[in-house]
């Protein structure tokens, strides 16, 4: 297994550093639950925008290893609330998620005046990636 390196970091950027839907698996009492999300990937971390009341939600908070899988990619990592959308420590990302998303963030699913509206990150732990007929065994800590 290697170190995320330059040029795996750039296939990541360029298959999921824009709006991407990827497979985002939980698990509860040893059932696994697999769902689609909107993602944005940056530096070793998918970012959601969802709901803190949701059942995925419930399910990270007990138990924070999640998988997910994407285009000729599947990884796993760990779940992190960082909180309300709006916040001030979430500008930043807030920002780059309003641009990966624009085509659909101001359609009304999200309601941004309700702090329950957050960001998911999964900060990934290990991952295979297929590019080009070559599989990269990728360590993102």
């Amino acid at each position: 297994m290697e170190k995320l390196a330059n040029h795996t970091a750039q296939i990541m950027r360029e298959r999921f550093g824009r709006d991407s839907i990827i497979a985002l698996a939980t698990a509860e009492n040893n059932i696994p639950y697999v769902r689609s999300v909107d993602a944005y990937y940056e530096d070793g971390a998918f970012y959601i925008i969802t709901y803190a009341l949701s059942e995925k939600m419930k399910q990270l908070e007990k138990n924070p290893t999640a998988a997910v899988s994407g285009e000729w990619f599947t990884a796993h990592g760990t779940a992190e609330n960082l909180g309300y959308f709006g916040s001030a420590e979430n500008t930043h990302i807030a920002e780059k998620l309003k641009l990966a998303f624009a085509e659909w963030i101001d359609n009304g699913h999200n309601n941004f005046d309700d702090e329950n509206t957050i960001i998911l990150c999964i900060r990934l732990t290990d991952g295979v990636l297929l590019s080009n007929g070559v599989r990269y065994e990728i360590d993102f800590t």
